[in-house]
């Protein structure tokens, strides 16, 4: 029968990310999906303690929720799928790299999920804006990681943050790398326009440490990284 899947991600149910993970997911499994109604990117580690939430369903094994990403799983593990084995969530569509991971609905899904007690892993596919999104081809390079990382003895507290990176259509698929997590900040500049500030920090200019995690999805490999809670 294979492994129980819980899906999710802060797109929102309708992105083709998700779809593409269902896809790679369900060669190895069953695959339960409950995500946003809306998109959260950004959003972190937000949970809805004040307010009722909203579940809809979209089909079988198929939830929507008006809420964040981590009330999903929440959601997901106490009513829709507690049998579930594995948390994904993902695919994003843009990097969560570095200093990202504090700030990703997409990786707070999975965090959510190990402080829950379930092992997961938080699939990013990295944006160059001069290419379009190959959702095909990013659905098959997670279905290629996923046997490796499916069987690794897992540990609480731990769980996986997997970035694709955006090659043009003519490249050779890319090498996972197992990196560290890079650690310097984010780009931080605004642009003025009356009395109004607008963020335009470039992501691509970040600050690049050799051998983590930005410098490898930037140098177009999959920057594959182990990540502990409890560090």
């Amino acid at each position: 029968m294979g492994m129980k899947f819980l899906l999710t991600n802060d797109d929102g149910i309708e992105a083709p990310g998700l779809s593409a993970l269902a896809e790679a997911a369900a060669g190895f499994g069953t695959v339960s999906v409950v995500a946003p109604v809306e998109c959260h990117s950004g959003c972190s580690h937000q949970v809805t303690t004040h307010r009722p939430l909203r579940v809809e369903s979209r089909g079988p094994g198929l939830a929507a929720v008006v809420g964040t990403p981590a009330d999903c799983v929440r959601v997901g593990l106490v009513r829709v799928a507690p049998d579930a084995e594995w948390v994904l969530a993902g695919i994003n569509a843009g990097g969560n790299l570095g200093a990202d991971v504090y700030l990703s609905g997409t990786v707070a899904a999975v965090r959510e999920a190990v402080l829950l007690g379930k092992p997961g892993i938080a699939f990013s596919y990295y944006r160059n804006r001069e290419l379009d999104f190959d959702w095909p081809r990013a659905g098959r390079w997670v279905r290629r990681l996923l046997p490796d990382l499916l069987r690794q003895a897992w540990e609480p507290g731990v769980f996986w943050n997997v970035n694709l990176p955006h090659m043009p259509p003519e490249a050779p698929d890319p090498e996972a790398v197992r990196c560290r997590l890079d650690p310097h900040p984010l780009p931080v500049s605004y642009r003025e326009e009356g009395d109004d500030l607008y963020y335009d920090g470039n992501y691509h200019g970040r600050r690049r440490e050799p051998g983590c995690d930005v410098d490898v999805c930037f140098g177009g490999r999959i920057a594959v990284t182990h990540l502990n809670l409890f560090d």
